[in-house]
């Protein structure tokens, strides 16, 4: 009898360093991973144990519940002394159980991921809409939070018109138009559920004389399911972007979004330093891109680029006796490796940007921790439980409101307060709002009827709106 050989898998510390290029051998378990994470306690392996099952190529790592539940919240990889990209060890761990044909331990938020994927891979962009009804109904839950969805359908945050975009891979130059414009990547939110957000932008932008340019076509960035499903396409899509802006001949491209803002950053950031990869993306994208652009969040567009002097010249109505909480969230900062944050754990940006306005940002202790993110839609239960943690610390130091500047994180901590049966509402504003109210545009313009927790009785006991 002929004996049969087996093949044998690739060593799970191989995969991880070929997916995500972490060498988990420097991992000497100081466990700053796991004291620091936000969803330890869900997890069946805090994140040092699933590090450790890699360097002993325990496979049944890929069994875990962890790696599906992490939320990419980059804590882990921030405190890490020895700089393992944690998270990135979770993508990559995630990428292999589904090449192994491993059973997902979360299987709604494989479900999740494969059906956004699969609309803006058929319509370019993500069609919000659209993704949570194809979701409700592969749960056979169709109805499942159809309160939910009729209060933002009222507030014109949910479009039944599916968008369609395709990238275009030769984009003609755009006249020089001077320092004051920049490219301009607004995500698939800021038209639909962040609707007032992306109205506000624009106004603000006008007001500082800031041109926000958009690259025809754009495209979706993938947000978390494309960094959790395939590590090529988690940079080509944002290098789409990215490459449109640079033949454009804009040096620098802006979003509001945290999450495009990390996956752009991060897909520029890898195709700039690591050759194989950037061939990778160029076969898929068709572009080779130079390397002449810089990924920016739109804080650091409005703080850094257009200027705080800038923006307190323009202040007709300043908000004093405004007490704020700047909730800076996971991705505006970290990791600083990445974003080049001077203060990525405890920033004062945005707090700077709302001085600037007449308002007094508070000191508090949850300005970087994670609200949930995408956990929200798949992972009800647990978003909930961090956004509440968020809101009561905010609280608790005395603010009257948050500030975002995330349509996701705005999301999680404005339309689900209803949910989290709190003691009293806090008004959640996005930070361009505060800004439109600060120039005297006028409460219309605020779109203030956007937010779920009404704003006004607290800006009107401060005697800030007319």
């Amino acid at each position: 009898m002929t004996a049969v050989t087996m093949p044998v898998a690739e060593p799970l510390a191989e995969v991880v360093l070929r997916t995500a290029g972490q060498n988990v051998y420097r991992c000497y378990q100081c466990v700053k991973c796991a004291s620091g994470c936000p969803l330890a306690d869900a997890f069946d392996l805090t994140p040092d144990r699933v590090v450790r099952s890699v360097q002993f190529d325990d496979a049944q790592v890929l069994e875990s519940k962890t790696i599906w539940l992490c939320a990419s919240c980059q804590t882990c990889t921030t405190r890490c002394p020895q700089e393992v990209d944690v998270a990135a060890v979770m993508d990559a761990l995630r990428m292999e159980a589904k090449r192994r044909g491993v059973t997902p331990a979360v299987p709604e938020i494989d479900v999740f991921n494969r059906l956004f994927l699969r609309l803006v891979e058929a319509l370019g962009r993500l069609y919000e809409l659209g993704l949570s009804l194809a979701f409700n109904l592969a749960r056979k839950k169709p109805l499942h939070e159809l309160g939910l969805g009729l209060a933002l359908f009222r507030r014109g945050k949910l479009k039944l018109r599916p968008p369609f975009a395709r990238s275009r891979r030769k984009v003609a130059p755009v006249a020089q138009r001077g320092d004051r414009a920049v490219g301009f990547f607004p995500g698939c939110a800021l038209d639909s559920t962040a609707a007032e957000y992306g109205r506000t932008v624009r106004s603000v932008a006008a007001a500082l004389d800031l041109e926000l340019v958009e690259p025809p076509g754009w495209v979706c960035c993938g947000s978390s399911p494309a960094q959790m499903s395939d590590a090529t396409l988690a940079k080509a899509l944002p290098m789409e972007t990215i490459g449109s802006v640079e033949q454009m001949g804009f040096d620098t491209v802006s979003t509001p979004c945290s999450k495009c803002f990390a996956r752009l950053k991060s897909a520029e950031h890898a195709v700039t330093r690591d050759a194989e990869t950037a061939e990778m993306v160029q076969e898929r994208t068709g572009y080779a891109y130079e390397g002449t652009v810089t990924v920016q969040h739109l804080l650091d567009t409005l703080v850094d680029h257009a200027g705080l002097e800038a923006v307190a010249a323009r202040v007709e109505r300043p908000l004093a006796g405004l007490k704020v909480a700047c909730y800076y969230g996971c991705l505006i900062t970290r990791p600083a490796k990445l974003t080049g944050a001077e203060h990525p754990e405890y920033p004062t940006k945005m707090d700077a940007l709302m001085r600037a306005l007449g308002a007094e940002p508070v000191d508090w202790s949850y300005k970087t921790e994670c609200c949930g993110g995408a956990l929200s839609v798949t992972q009800t239960p647990l978003a909930l439980g961090m956004s509440r943690k968020v809101l009561e610390n905010a609280r608790d130091c005395g603010a009257d409101a948050v500030v975002a500047m995330c349509p996701m994180c705005h999301m999680n901590l404005d339309t689900r307060q209803p949910q989290m049966a709190l003691d009293g509402a806090t008004p959640i504003f996005h930070a361009t709002q505060l800004m439109v109210l600060a120039f005297g545009l006028g409460a219309k313009a605020a779109a203030l009827k956007g937010n779920v927790v009404d704003p006004r009785p607290v800006l009107e006991e401060r005697k800030l709106l007319t």
